[in-house]
Order: C-alpha cells, then structure tokens, then sequence
C-alpha cells in the first residue's frame, strides 16, 4: 500500500515538471533592449539654380544686320520722296561706311512714332513733327535745312483767282485742303491764321480734306477739289511741270511768319559716334554741287546748318501764345 502511494506521488512530479517545462517552452524570447536609434537632423532641401539664359549681343547699330533706319516725312508724292531719300541713303553708306535704309511712313505722325518705337535711328522731320518727338523724348537735332539761303520758311494759303474768295474771311462755309494734320505749314501755321480772322476751322469750314503733300493740295485747289489749301511757300513750283498755268490759276490768299525749316534729328539711342559720322556726311554733301543735288531732289534742300533744340524754342512759345496745346497732339 505504501509502495502504490510513493508510485503515484512520483508520477505526479513527474507530471508536474513535465507540465512546467512546456509553459517554459512555449513563452516569447526576450530580448535585452536596444537603444533607439539617435535622431538625425533634417536637411533642407534647396532648389537648383535656374539656369541663366543666354542671349547674344544685338548686332553693331549701323551694319548689314541692323542698318540705320533714316525716316522721312511724306510731304509730297511718297514714292519720289522714297527715291530721293534712298540716293540719300546710299551716298551716306557710301561715304560713313554705316549701313543705312529710307523709309517713308503713311503720315507724318507714323515717323515720330517709328522713332519713338526705336524703329527709326535718325528723321528728316518737318517742324512741328520734330516738336512733338522732342516733346516726347524721341528725338534730338543736330541740323536745320536751309533753303534760299535762309533756315526759316513761310507757309500759305492758295486759292483759284477766279474763286471770288479774296480774303480769309471769305473762306467760312469753304471746303479746305491740307497735306497733313501735323503739317506745320500746310495746317498748324495756316489754321491759327484762320482763327486769328475768327474762322474756327472745326466749325466754319464745310469740310477739311487731307491731300496728301503739298503739291497734292495744289493740285487739287487748282482742279476745283477743294476752294481753298495750304502749303509750304512756294509749293506751286514743285508742280508747273504737270500744270504749266498753276502760277496764273493760283494765287496766295496770305501767308504765314517764319517758321524754322524741317531738321535731320536723332533717336536719343544713336551713339554719339554715328550721329557725327552721319552729320558730318550730310554737311559734306551740302557743300559739293554734285551730292548737294541729291539733297535738292528730297526737299529742295540747298543746304544744312548746324543747330540745337534750343534753336526750335521761339517756335514753341509762338505755338503756346496761340494756345496750341501739344498734349493734343501726343499720344
């Protein structure tokens, strides 16, 4: 009996250890702990530079690829102004060795804008258009044109002899022909004469027509277009080719003060080298019978002289005293 119970007291030990060497088994590993891990700083994160680009030099102002634009004014018929003002051109390139081009804008107010634009580097620009672009930091003279000896000119108003209109008074309720709106002496001049008679041309006159030049309007105040015109003094040559009668038809209602003549100025961008060069080259055509036959075939220049903007200044104050604004005129 007590052998049986030392038995199943063994047995249950055995048991019992058995059981506790399962548990023990089947309980997770451990591990001895690790530190974490040290924390880094973050790195800002930077942008590449943008690549700057590259751009080449605009070609030298004066040669084959970036010649001279030379603008002149459209006071007359625009294809021979474009003639003359390429045989211009041409004999500059020739003697300055700078690459040079005319061009003729529509109107006179298209060749300020070209040298305001940076399209055009040197005008031939009549009076007013020169104010304008002066006014507007566009242009800066070196020369006056002379013509019969003088660098001042008058402007006029024309009308048929057998109009009856023989004085300003008589042209209210008139048509009236200009060559330009900003022609000095084809309508600035002659237009604050018909204000100072008491003729408001907005009002009084039954139409303004734009002939398109000077000899433009003679012809068309001689073919009965128009009663009355005005242009520079003394216009009616530049047409007795094609109207041998014109000084006998057309007689000069009035003419204006002194005005200076038209001038050869300077886009402000033009180097100060090419602006002699170029200036020097037209003194030196004026003063040879040859080359000075270019410039008379232009603008009956027979001659140029050397000014500055101070030269124009009368001009100007004629132009304030008779309440010509020209903010009007400048865009």
């Amino acid at each position: 009996m007590r052998i049986r119970n030392a038995r199943l007291a063994l047995m249950a030990t055995l048991v019992m250890l058995v059981a506790a060497l399962i548990v023990a088994g089947c309980a997770p590993a451990t591990h001895p702990a690790t530190e974490a891990p040290p924390q880094t700083e973050a790195v800002a994160q930077t942008e590449a530079p943008t690549p700057v680009p590259t751009t080449e030099a605009p070609p030298e102002m004066g040669t084959a690829d970036n010649p001279l634009v030379f603008v002149f004014v459209p006071s007359g018929d625009a294809g021979k102004i474009l003639i003359a003002g390429t045989a211009i051109t041409d004999k500059l390139t020739e003697m300055t060795g700078l690459t040079m081009k005319a061009e003729v804008p529509t109107s006179f107010i298209a060749a300020v804008e070209a040298m305001c634009a940076g399209k055009a580097q040197v005008g031939a620009l009549n009076t007013f258009s020169y104010v304008l672009a002066s006014q507007k930091e566009c242009a800066e003279v070196t020369l006056v044109s002379i013509r019969n000896s003088s660098p001042t000119y008058t402007g006029q108003i024309i009308v048929r002899k057998d109009s009856g209109i023989t004085k300003i008074e008589d042209l209210k309720g008139k048509t009236f022909c200009r060559p330009d709106p900003v022609s000095t002496s084809g309508w600035i001049m002659p237009s604050l004469l018909l204000k100072a008679k008491g003729i408001d041309p907005d009002k009084d006159l039954k139409s303004i027509k734009d002939a398109g030049g000077h000899p433009g309007v003679v012809k068309a105040v001689y073919n009965k277009e128009c009663d009355a015109g005005a242009t520079f003094g003394d216009a009616r040559t530049n047409v007795q080719a094609d109207l041998p009668d014109v000084m006998d038809v057309i007689q000069v209602l009035a003419s204006t003060d002194p005005i200076p003549n038209d001038t050869v100025a300077y886009q402000p961008d033009v180097p100060e080298d090419i602006r002699e060069k170029v200036t020097k080259g037209l003194i030196d055509m004026a003063a040879k019978e040859d080359t000075l036959a270019i410039l008379k075939a232009l603008y009956s220049w027979t001659g140029v002289q050397e000014v500055d903007d101070a030269f124009y200044d009368p001009f100007r104050q004629f132009l304030q005293a008779a309440g010509v604004k020209l903010e009007d005129y400048v865009k």
